[in-house]
């Protein structure tokens, strides 16, 4: 199964405030494993970047000038994600600026259900605990001593390994088969003990007690124009 890794960095929180991309960057899963292929493009803004968010991932004006902006590269980029799942750490946050930037292009947007979200899985996995990217690395022991600023690429890189130990490290082929051969166990169990159908019990009829009967119609008798004569 194809999968795509994926991460952006931006000038800022919000597309819809003007805020851009600046960068993309793609690692490419099969069967959960990096095959060796990436994409990542560094992208023209169009617009300046603040300079507390060149503190975060190091990408300057001077930079990016140099760069084509994502009309000139959305047809390189959506030929290398396919229709391939898009696996991202806050996906809503990446997927949001993806589909300005594609509206803007011209282009039909990503649906959200393409997203797999790597921190949604880790707040169930861990729930109460930092989930991070930097604090799943430390634990799950992977070497993330290069990310000194954020980096498309690199993050990418680090969140596909975060992603493996996620779904469960090397144990993941085995866990699926052990589920597989627990289902079909089951089924199987459950055609062996299925129990035929109980008989049906037909009612006893009711015991009067001696003279129940008559003090029941004497009582009768004496109500005024009962319902169920009516």
């Amino acid at each position: 199964m194809r999968e795509i890794v994926l991460d952006t960095e931006t000038t800022g929180l919000d597309p819809y405030s003007g805020h851009r991309l600046v960068s993309v960057g793609c690692v490419e899963l099969e069967n959960h494993r990096p095959t060796g292929k990436k994409y990542y493009r560094l992208i023209n803004p169009e617009r300046d970047v603040p300079e507390e968010v060149v503190k975060v991932h190091g990408l300057t004006n001077e930079i990016l000038d140099k760069e084509p902006p994502f009309r000139d590269i959305v047809d390189e980029f959506l030929a290398f994600i396919s229709d391939s799942p898009l696996v991202i750490h806050n996906a809503e946050f990446d997927m949001k600026f993806l589909n300005a930037e594609l509206s803007m292009a011209g282009k039909p947007v990503l649906p959200m259900e393409r997203a797999i979200d790597t921190l949604l899985i880790a707040r169930r996995k861990f729930p109460g605990s930092r989930v991070s990217l930097d604090e799943l690395c430390k634990r799950f022991g992977i070497d993330n001593s290069k990310r000194t600023t954020h980096g498309a690429l690199l993050d990418s890189e680090l969140l596909a390994d975060v992603y493996f130990e996620l779904l469960g490290g090397h144990e993941t082929g085995s866990l699926f088969e052990e589920k597989k051969q627990t289902v079909l166990e089951i089924k199987a169990a459950n055609e062996a003990l299925r129990m035929p159908e109980k008989p049906r019990i037909e009612p006893r009829p009711p015991v009067f007690c001696d003279g129940e009967l008559d003090n029941h119609e004497a009582f009768v008798k004496k109500l005024k124009k009962p319902l169920w004569l009516n």
